[in-house]
């Protein structure tokens, strides 16, 4: 995915667990929603931009997005700043999308309110 915005590595070594791995246990849901995403060809089903533009700031993968949108709609988060809140102090959200962290106003619509 080199192009956007680069995930953290799961396994990659940190202060107090192993890895960020560690954090989510192995039957934990949003491993299902993970394989999920990554299992979609996004670009079969109308997803644009699955490529990485040449230029200007690199742009959040739609497969990271989908992912944050899933998560907000399997737990009940409509609000675009909730889940920018979410993702940044929530240990399940921030392995399901790398810790990116996308801001409140990355959303396929303008107003305010994620629609699933």
């Amino acid at each position: 995915m080199s192009g956007f915005i680069a995930e953290a590595s799961r396994s990659q070594t940190t202060l107090f667990p192993e890895s960020l791995d560690d954090y989510i246990d192995a039957d934990n849901p949003v491993r299902i929603v993970d394989v999920f995403v990554n299992e979609l060809d996004l670009q079969s089903l109308g997803f644009g931009r699955t490529d990485h533009a040449q230029t200007g700031r690199p742009g959040y993968h739609p497969s990271t997005l989908l992912k944050l949108y899933i998560y907000g709609y399997l737990n009940r988060i409509q609000s675009s700043r909730r889940l920018e809140r979410e993702s940044r102090r929530n240990l399940e959200l921030i392995w399901l999308i790398g810790m990116t962290c996308p801001r409140h106003l990355i959303q396929p619509a303008s107003s305010n309110v994620v629609s699933c």
